[in-house]
């Protein structure tokens, strides 16, 4: 998870509207979007708050195409976001319908803190979730809350995300240049090394089968990004952040190529772990079928490791799917 649990959500959604209207006077941007009174103030003051749709026809109406935003936070162009669809009715479930994958209500409400009664609800369409509850099912769904946001406006412009941005950005900057950094981050949270005395670089590469230089690589480039620091002889983290890497494609490509190499290695070492593999035929159709279920998996896989407590294992999960032939 990002540091988004640490914000309060009705502050986010003031602010974010407030980046929205940018430049405009509360006055001139509520006579812009149709209103006879200052709805930009009570919404700005948090005395009430647009629906996510109405909050959508607003962010247009100031110069945001929504739907080119969604599809750079979806990395995805489904047809129900073409035009101007996401306005319409139904569109804001079909958002909701395409973050939840195969998510239960019950997981949702647990996570939002929501009742399964007001989640079933804004997931069916019979109500509208308020800007604050849309943005907390955003990040029960995705764990990507900030990257939504960015998506719509400069996370700059949104002060309470401000310092979780930088961080985010920091720690995505050191993924790309050290792929062990997150391995030795995730290690350094388990209970066990939590409750150590003292842990040292030869510590760190005994438990992941690394090298100290590289060890220690990774813990310099961990603290000078702000995520752990050195107390009393020990590495404390700091903060832990859901770091999403897709916005760099080739950078992620060489940590696909990365991940999947280690893969081979605890392969041929003969390492504990589950390696499987299928070769089959099927049709076009049923071949887009199974990357559906392939990334719903994955998204299941997100939802249980966000969820699971304690933090007793680092695990390394490397899907893949692919086609052979044209």
């Amino acid at each position: 998870m990002c540091n988004t649990d640490r914000v309060e959500l009705a502050e986010l959604a003031q602010q974010l509207i407030r980046a929205v209207r940018g430049r405009r006077t509360q006055e001139a941007f509520s006579r812009r979007i149709g209103c006879r009174s200052n709805v930009l103030y009570t919404w700005e003051s948090g005395r009430r708050f647009p629906t996510a749709r109405r909050f959508f026809e607003v962010a247009e109406r100031a110069g945001v195409d929504t739907s080119k935003a969604l599809r750079s936070f979806l990395r995805s162009e489904p047809e129900w976001l073409s035009g101007k669809r996401l306005l319409q009715e139904g569109g804001v479930e079909r958002l909701l319908e395409e973050l939840q994958g195969n998510r239960s209500i019950s997981d949702l409400a647990r996570a939002t803190g929501k009742s399964r009664f007001a989640v079933a609800r804004w997931l069916s369409g019979q109500t509208q979730p308020r800007l604050p509850d849309f943005l907390s099912l955003v990040e029960a769904t995705s764990y990507r809350l900030l990257d939504f946001v960015a998506a719509l406006v400069d996370p700059e412009q949104v002060p309470v995300l401000r310092p979780g941005w930088r961080a985010l950005m920091a720690a995505r900057q050191a993924a790309y240049t050290s792929p062990w950094c997150h391995a030795v981050l995730r290690l350094l949270e388990t209970e066990r090394m939590a409750a150590l005395p003292r842990i040292s670089d030869a510590d760190i590469a005994a438990e992941l089968g690394l090298s100290i230089v590289e060890a220690r690589a990774a813990l310099e480039l961990l603290e000078a990004t702000g995520q752990i620091e050195r107390e009393d002889g020990r590495w404390q983290v700091k903060q832990t952040l859901n770091v999403d890497l897709a916005s760099d494609p080739e950078a992620v490509q060489r940590l696909k190529a990365w991940a999947a190499e280690l893969g081979l290695r605890r392969i041929t070492s003969g390492s504990e772990g589950l390696y499987s593999y299928n070769l089959f035929c099927v049709s076009e159709a049923d071949y887009q079928k199974l990357q559906g279920l392939h990334r719903a998996y994955f998204r299941q896989l997100r939802a249980i490791v966000a969820e699971s407590t304690p933090s007793e294992r680092v695990v390394m999960a490397n899907l893949q799917l692919f086609s052979l032939s044209r």
